[in-house]
């Protein structure tokens, strides 16, 4: 019965998912139905660099990176439904401490929205949510974390000041193995899928790709610090688009407080090795923020807000990047 509960609570989470992607897809003049259709864009390698800009968690740019893990999962023990609740203060900070672990045995549901400002010689707005539903298998001495991504994206014409593109990007999942008992150094390491259902072609990457990937952690007292990193290649898909061959690079540093708080530092870096110039390969962000484990009636929610400054990306951008986070987190 609980199993089915759990079930519900996460089918109605990824609906409401639905409804926070749409609400902030674009403004009202980005749909204007009158709005000329977008020109040609002369550079093909300059609309796929547009498709990988904003890289921004944990999580693929319009499909073709593979996971942001800067907060996958939480671990902590359920008390019994008569046992009396621990103190606020102490409940939510080990709670926070055990959700910045990537792989953590825990259901969550994280819903991600990630807003890139300064795209294209236009300055215009990408957005795109991730719907990142994270179910854990136990195996006996080690566990199996999967997260699968559903992209929701919104990618603005390069070439005008209004209208863009928003659909369903590439769908990706990822399988971690990782020991189950672990102490303060633990690791994973596991297969990235990634799935050309892009519902626009300026929304995917329309090949089906692969690779590995691989993370460590450290954790002692308030600090929480990893990196993970992958890449991806192309193995099957369209042939008249571009081979995909694409690493990602992630650290996170975090800092509890009490009562939940914690300060957090998870910038994405990325390198499309494919790019026609040396400039264009890498997308480069820095900076973070602040998040709060606290409960929505009965319901754990991890909150977070993180900005960062570009300091290198592609000629077309982005600038500046802004994400926030919502991860629902079903303890067992």
């Amino acid at each position: 019965m609980r199993e089915k509960i759990t079930v519900l609570r996460i089918a109605l989470l990824i609906v409401c998912g639905l409804f926070i992607g749409c609400a902030t897809a674009g403004t009202p003049g980005q749909w204007n139905t009158d709005a000329k259709a977008p020109a040609p864009v002369e550079n093909q390698s300059d609309l796929e660099d547009a498709i990988l800009v904003a890289s921004l968690g944990p999580a693929p740019t319009i499909g073709k990176w593979s996971v942001n893990p800067a907060i996958l999962t939480a671990s902590a023990k359920p008390a019994a439904d008569d046992a009396p609740a621990p103190a606020s203060d102490q409940g939510n900070s080990a709670l926070a401490k055990a959700a910045q672990n990537p792989v953590a045995n825990m259901i969550s549901l994280p819903i991600q929205n990630n807003t890139s400002f300064g795209i294209g010689p236009n300055d215009r707005t990408q957005n795109v949510t991730n719907i990142q539903p994270v179910i854990p298998f136990n195996m006996g001495d080690f566990n199996i974390i999967t997260r699968t991504i559903v992209p929701l994206i919104y990618q603005p014409y390069l070439d005008q000041d209004c209208g863009g593109d928003y659909g369903l990007g590439d769908i990706n999942t990822t399988a971690f193995l990782s020991p189950a008992d672990a102490g303060e150094l633990t690791w994973g390491i596991g297969p990235i899928l990634v799935m050309p259902t892009a519902t626009k072609d300026s929304l995917g990457s329309k090949k089906w790709s692969a690779g590995l990937s691989g993370l460590g952690l450290w954790q002692s007292g308030p600090w929480v610090i990893g990196v993970l990193v992958n890449n991806v290649w192309s193995f099957a898909g369209s042939s008249s688009a571009d081979d995909i061959n694409s690493m990602l690079l992630q650290y996170f540093v975090n800092y509890n407080l009490d009562d939940g708080w914690y300060l957090t530092s998870a910038p994405i870096m990325t390198a499309n090795w494919e790019a026609d110039k040396g400039g264009d390969i890498w997308t480069v962000p820095v900076g973070g923020g602040f998040g709060k484990v606290l409960k929505i009636g009965k319901q754990p929610v991890n909150a977070q807000i993180q900005a960062f400054y570009v300091v290198n990306s592609p000629t077309i951008g982005p600038n500046w990047q802004l994400r926030l986070q919502f991860q629902f987190l079903f303890p067992k």
